[in-house]
């Protein structure tokens, strides 16, 4: 008998049951992980107007359009400490009006953190030396980023304007430059839960097919009016096109020009199905 075969045959059973063992660990971590993450929860903390920090389930913090230290309804830790929002690994701008670039520029270079934003939005920003260019990302209506693991940022359309007003070094004096076109963002964090931030828009048909396509679960909706659609508009495109299973009403309570209000929204919303989660600037809600 050949003595090197006897001792051969046990060695590589050892070795392929050490090789299962291992592979079924690593997919009990990886199970763990997913499970973990499904049963976390996210935070949504409304900074006023269309601000918001959301902390998803895996502990990552996105920052949308934060109108922080001008903003008259921002919640006073946050006016001038920009820190205390902890640090902000993804933050996204809407469009380039004051409401809603606000504060990023700073608080982009003050975390090392991307500006995502629409590309005639950020590439003025950083041709006039407002970001530096390491610190802006480019994209437009259907493109999509994953700026961090398991979490999709996609572009959507929105029915608006967009302007930035920035100081000219040479004059010492404001200028407003074209900032492109706005945007809303369907966000898809690592559990699968979808935010559709509106931004600033009016009505559009075309409500229907992006939620038809991406099937948001909360979508945070302009009500303030003038700017945007007012509390009869966003209830008859939530009502008759959107159909999700929550909504918030933002973009209202800042701007004695957008008058529409928290009451005058749940009174259109009468009849409807839909969960409105109203919120008070300051509030966080878990989800």
């Amino acid at each position: 008998m050949n003595f090197t075969h006897r001792i051969r045959k046990p060695a590589i059973l050892v070795l392929s049951f050490l090789s299962f063992l291992f592979a079924d660990m690593a997919l009990a971590q990886k199970e763990a992980s997913t499970s973990t993450t499904a049963k976390s929860k996210t935070e949504v903390l409304w900074l006023g107007q269309a601000g918001f920090r959301i902390k998803t389930p895996a502990g990552k913090i996105i920052l949308i359009d934060p109108w922080l230290s001008a903003g008259p309804k921002t919640p006073a830790i946050y006016k001038t400490d920009f820190a205390a929002l902890g640090p902000i690994d993804i933050l996204l701008v809407t469009h380039g009006h004051v409401d809603h670039l606000g504060d990023a520029p700073a608080i982009a270079k003050l975390n090392n953190t991307k500006l995502y934003g629409p590309a005639d939005m950020v590439t003025p920003l950083i041709l006039s030396g407002t970001i530096p260019a390491e610190l802006g990302h480019r994209f437009n209506k259907t493109g999509h980023v994953n700026p961090a693991p398991g979490i999709k940022i996609t572009a959507v359309q929105a029915e608006h304007s967009s302007l930035l007003v920035l100081k000219n070094p040479a004059t010492d004096k404001p200028e407003a430059l074209p900032a492109g076109e706005a945007m809303g963002y369907i966000i898809e964090l690592e559990n699968g839960f979808k935010i559709w931030h509106m931004g600033d828009t009016g009505l559009f048909g075309d409500m229907k097919f992006i939620s038809e396509y991406y099937k948001p679960d909360l979508v945070l909706i302009p009500i303030g009016g003038n700017f945007t659609m007012d509390p009869d508009d966003a209830a008859y495109a939530l009502k008759t096109w959107i159909k999700p299973k929550m909504v918030t009403p933002i973009h209202y309570n800042s701007n004695p020009m957008a008058k529409g209000t928290l009451a005058e929204f749940q009174s259109a919303m009468k009849g409807s199905s839909i969960k409105i989660v109203p919120m008070t600037e300051g509030q966080t809600v878990e989800y």
